[in-house]
């Protein structure tokens, strides 16, 4: 035996003990445009030695020390310096060789590296081929190396077998908690671009009171007045004015906020420019616009002005602030997102819901079949009640009810009474009057905008459709909350200067909708409750556990476009604040409508039924029956709920035999714990907690997690750019209130009533803003993972897991084929296509790259 062994080493024969692998990676140059100098130091220091190494860690065979797995010598790269990498290419190919004896190391489990290059690299997988008696095992990595001496630990990745904490192979446990210890990190400090760790914040960086007090906003979250979910913690220093909120860091900055660097976008070119894309908007384009609209009247005259912006295009003049545009911003990026010819004009290509028709959308049945078919069809209810009562305290509010009555509706209920089409299920309201009441006295009177809080009374009709039957507009009473509101009352109308007046109260209903759409439906209850999520699951599940695997597909570049959403979007002077009613008081809005936020309710089916859209019925698909049968957000999606939960269930199953093991898996326990204590601090006593006991509840709250990452949003998010990029349909402020009789707006209205309508909802700078911002965040980029889709096929070893993925990706695609086939049926289904011929798409479950109004992305990632 020894002899041979002899003979083997003499003529090189040593197959037993040489494992070889492939190495996949991308280098920094291929991802940073801006950084060529980081491929010619790392290529010269190439020359100089072996920069890279590799060591094997068994699974089975422990250290001298026993604590854990055996390591290999160390492996390199091979011929990095002769894979040239093009700085506009992807991955390189490496090939590394270890030297493995496996009756002496048993069966690698995970490896360590080391970087000693001066810049980082995008690791993405590690294959080892022909392990005696094992095979092939596969290393997914996915992550950012970057030199060893930016970090306090080696960087350990493990092979894709997952395993639950109990049966995790003893010579590989240290390593899985030291890992999990090196992402929670100590919670001090600054953290660093390398830093890997994830920790939690409250929302105390949105405001700059060093820059002046009207700059500074209250801090969310940690407070019973502002509860709030956690953000991800940056350690930045304290502003030097208020001790409790953050410092910001300049808005050209904005790709340096900390993320842990494995969380930030991915290396394709639409993820690579999202930040330009923003900062362009913010620094260059917001200033030119200004300058134009402050020396040109500052209104669109009419609807034709408005269309121009698609089909002419905005012309800035020559001068210093074109200049600065075409100076910073790539001509690709001007051509791509602006459509610019990098000499001044800027378009915008034409929403979906003016491409068939330019006046559909003005219709009452269009107006509402967007509350079931539109950007925000998730707050329509069922009216059980009438009038419409009112949940605030009358004793800080006065009475808040509403004012509508039976006789102003009753001669549109196709012969019913109030009583009999509430009996029916056939009234149906959007109220968003107690949103936006305690607010509205404070929005009126220190922002530049004037509105109302609003109530819609709808009636399903028989060919499925709704129509309107009321607006009631309500303003603060002007002696004090306490005594309540003055509200007024407005009815369907096609003639004259009452037709004027009832599109003007449409639009009011829509401002309120906008604005509650974007900072609720949108904003709280997609990014930021998630968030939290996304922080407990790399603190407290190690990446070998099942459920880690199962949701972390979800969570891709969340807490990054969350970052940047602080940055520039919802930040004080940001965005949201400068294009939406909700003005400066924006977030502390969402941080009330926070206080109701239930986790089960979340679910598909629990928020149907609360809304009494649906009511529960076991011989129903899906357990549920819709009330409103055409309503194409709730039939799609509960079909996307039912795949979902299926593929989670079969999943989930595999890996608990039973409720034991989800009680006595330490990790999903901490998991728990930490997310209800920590990420949802606020609400941490909340009873509807699920106790995380039993499968059901790990399922039921695993399903409710990848709904809100990936359907919900989808559903809220990318219908922006199509039915709010015309702006004059989806205005998002008004400037100034319902015109009175006598009044001279009102005599205006009389002989201009379009002038008026876009004098009141549609400001020309304000617009030209928040169409280029809807345009880009409503747009795909081409490294878009798809509901059904991985990154990799081998994210896991076990194969049950990896059939089921696959049951799961066919019942998608059919759900597909299902929705363009009622798409095409516009008799049976009228609110699918609608007056503007716009198909509901929301939730067709892949897409294309670009402005495309479908596909349900994995994750909250723009």
């Amino acid at each position: 035996m020894i002899l041979n062994k002899i003979v083997d080493s003499i003529t090189g024969k040593d197959d037993g003990k040489k494992v070889k692998g492939t190495v996949v990676l991308i280098k920094k140059n291929v991802l940073d445009f801006t950084d060529v100098t980081a491929s010619i130091v790392d290529g010269a220091l190439e020359f100089l030695g072996r920069r890279v190494s590799f060591q094997l860690i068994s699974n089975s065979v422990r250290d001298a020390n026993g604590l854990e797995g055996k390591l290999s010598n160390p492996a390199y790269l091979e011929n990095w310096i002769t894979n040239i990498t093009p700085v506009v290419a992807g991955e390189s190919t490496f090939s590394v060789t270890f030297d493995w004896d496996d009756e002496e190391f048993g069966v690698p489990g995970a490896f360590s590296i080391k970087n000693l290059h001066f810049s980082e690299f995008f690791l993405k997988s590690l294959t080892l081929e022909h392990v005696p008696n094992h095979g092939k095992i596969h290393f997914v990595c996915n992550s950012w190396v970057y030199p060893a001496s930016k970090y306090k630990s080696d960087r350990i990745f493990f092979a894709n077998q997952a395993y639950l904490p109990s049966e995790t192979p003893q010579p590989l446990r240290k390593y899985r908690e030291n890992e999990l210890e090196t992402l929670r990190g100590d919670g001090t400090g600054k953290l660093e671009e390398w830093d890997r760790v994830y920790d939690y914040a409250y929302y105390n960086d949105l405001g700059d009171p060093d820059k002046g007090e009207e700059y500074a906003r209250p801090v969310l979250g940690g407070s019973s007045e502002y509860p709030y979910p956690r953000r991800g913690r940056t350690g930045r220093e304290p502003t030097k004015t208020d001790p409790n909120c953050e410092s910001r860091i300049p808005l050209f900055m904005g790709s340096d906020i900390y993320v842990p660097r494995d969380e930030r976008f991915g290396h394709l070119k639409m993820s690579d420019f999202l930040t330009v894309y923003l900062k362009s908007i913010a620094q260059s384009f917001l200033p030119a616009f200004k300058a134009l609209f402050d020396n040109t009247p500052n209104e669109f005259d009419s609807f034709e002005d408005v269309l121009k912006l698609y089909e002419g295009g905005v012309k800035l003049p020559e001068g210093p602030l074109l200049k600065a545009i075409t100076d910073t911003i790539p001509l690709e990026i001007l051509k791509d997102v602006f459509h610019s010819d990098g000499e001044g004009l800027f378009k915008f290509p034409t929403p979906q819901v003016i491409q068939e028709d330019k006046t559909a959308w003005r219709t009452d049945e269009e107006f509402g079949r967007e509350m079931l078919a539109g950007i925000n069809p998730v707050l329509i209810t069922r009216l059980q009640e009438f009038p419409p009562k009112s949940n605030l305290d009358p004793n800080i509010y006065g009475n808040q009810n509403s004012t509508i009555t039976r006789e102003q509706i009753e001669d549109k209920l196709d012969g019913l009474t109030v009583d009999e089409a509430i009996k029916a299920n056939m009234l149906f309201i959007l109220n968003l009057h107690d949103i936006v009441m305690p607010y509205l006295r404070k929005i009126n009177t220190t922002t530049n905008t004037e509105t109302y809080a609003s109530r819609t009374l709808l009636l399903l009709q028989d060919n499925g459709t709704l129509k309107p039957l009321a607006i009631e507009l309500s303003l603060p009473h002007p002696n004090g909350d306490q005594f309540g509101t003055v509200s007024k009352v407005y009815t369907p109308s096609d003639q004259g200067v009452e037709g004027s007046i009832w599109q003007l109260a449409k639009a009011y209903a829509v401002v309120n909708d906008s604005g509650i759409h974007e900072l609720i439906s949108h904003w709280l209850n997609t990014h930021a409750v998630i968030e939290p999520f996304v922080i407990a699951t790399n603190r407290q599940l190690s990446v070998l556990h099942p459920i880690h695997k199962l949701l972390h597909p979800h969570f891709r570049d969340t807490m990054n476009i969350n970052a940047i959403g602080r940055h520039m979007l919802i930040n004080s002077a940001g965005t949201i604040e400068l294009t939406f009613f909700t003005g400066k008081y924006s977030m502390e809005m969402s941080a009330i409508v926070y206080k109701d936020w239930i986790f089960p309710e979340q679910g598909l089916p629990a928020d149907l039924i609360k809304r009494g859209v649906a009511v529960e019925d076991s011989s129903s698909p899906h357990g549920i029956r819709l009330l409103i049968q055409d309503y194409p957000y709730a039939v799609d999606g509960l079909k996307i709920w039912s795949a979902i939960k299926s593929w989670v269930t079969e999943y989930c199953n595999f890996y608990y035999k039973s409720d034991d093991t989800v009680q006595k898996d330490s990790e999903l326990q901490a998991w728990w714990k930490e997310l209800r204590e920590e990420g949802h601090g606020d609400k941490k006593d909340e009873p509807w907690w699920p106790k995380m006991q039993t499968r059901h509840e790990l399922i039921e709250s695993c399903t409710i997690t990848i709904w809100i990452a990936s359907a919900l949003h989808a559903a809220v998010n990318f219908g922006q750019y199509p039915y709010a990029g015309y702006l004059v349909n989806r205005p998002s402020l008004s400037r100034m209130l319902m015109p009175e009789p006598g009044s001279p707006e009102y005599e205006e209205l009389k002989k201009n009533p379009d002038k008026v309508f876009l004098k009141t909802t549609v400001p020309p700078l304000q617009t030209l803003l928040e169409i280029s911002v809807l345009k880009i965040l409503s747009r795909h980029g081409s490294d878009t993972l798809y509901l059904g889709q991985r990154d990799s096929p081998e994210w896991t070893k076990d194969q049950e897991p990896l059939l089921a993925f696959e049951r799961f990706g066919k019942k998608l695609s059919d759900i597909g084929n299902q929705i363009l086939q009622m798409n095409c049926d516009h008799e049976k289904w009228k609110n699918r296509l609608g007056p503007v011929k716009v198909p509901y798409i929301s939730l067709f479950p892949t897409s294309g790259e670009g402005l495309t109004g479908k596909g349900i992305p994995n994750s909250v990632s723009i």
